[in-house]
């Protein structure tokens, strides 16, 4: 992948996030009812930063001295992006929408975290996808690397939970559209089995 560390890391957060789901919805519908929007954008995107941190100093620390689990995890690192990336191609084959909950009254701050982290920390695929997947590629990259894989996607993360809540009213027409997700299926299968291709080649 270009851009060195930062842009793989960014590169597999936006694809990793970018995705049909609870977390999601619940930030566009409040972008578009314009509640709390800030505070559960800010949650999402530190949220995002803390696990995705965690997970490649983790990683790297927990790999440095076992060659045998470093070669594994990679591997195992590999197939799963592989398998992502066919699997977001092949729902080309049949798009879907994204249509948040628009019914109901106005909700208090609490009440929006509380659901904003169920959302996001009750989410198993959360843990799996940032502190697994993210750490086991963003630990093969040496030294300041790391850092620069960690800041681009937690920038990812950020951009995009900004673009969802703060532009929520002019991103719905787009979203609800099923070749925009056709078409961002397509780019986000490509970069996973480009990051696949990167991982497999360390291995060699």
């Amino acid at each position: 992948m270009s851009g060195g560390p930062f842009g793989a890391g960014f590169a597999l957060s936006l694809a990793l996030i970018v995705a049909i789901g609870a977390q999601n919805a619940f930030v566009l519908r409040q972008g578009l009812r314009r509640e709390h929007v800030l505070p559960v954008v800010v949650f999402c995107a530190l949220s995002d930063a803390l696990l995705m941190g965690v997970g490649v100093f983790g990683m790297a620390a927990a790999l440095a001295h076992r060659p045998v689990l470093a070669t594994a995890l990679t591997l195992t690192g590999a197939v799963f992006l592989f398998v992502y990336g066919v699997r977001a191609l092949w729902r080309c084959r049949r798009p879907a929408t994204l249509h948040p909950a628009a019914d109901g009254g106005g909700m208090s701050l609490a009440a929006a975290m509380a659901q904003v982290a169920a959302f996001t920390l009750l989410n198993p695929h959360v843990y799996l996808d940032t502190v697994v997947l993210v750490g086991t590629v963003g630990a093969q990259h040496g030294g300041s690397g790391r850092w620069l894989f960690v800041a681009g996607a937690a920038a990812a993360s950020a951009l995009w939970f900004a673009a969802l809540g703060f532009g929520a009213r002019l991103l719905t027409p787009w979203f609800a559209r099923p070749r925009a997700w056709q078409a961002l299926d397509g780019l986000i299968g490509a970069v996973m089995l480009a990051l696949a291709a990167m991982l497999l080649a360390r291995l060699i």
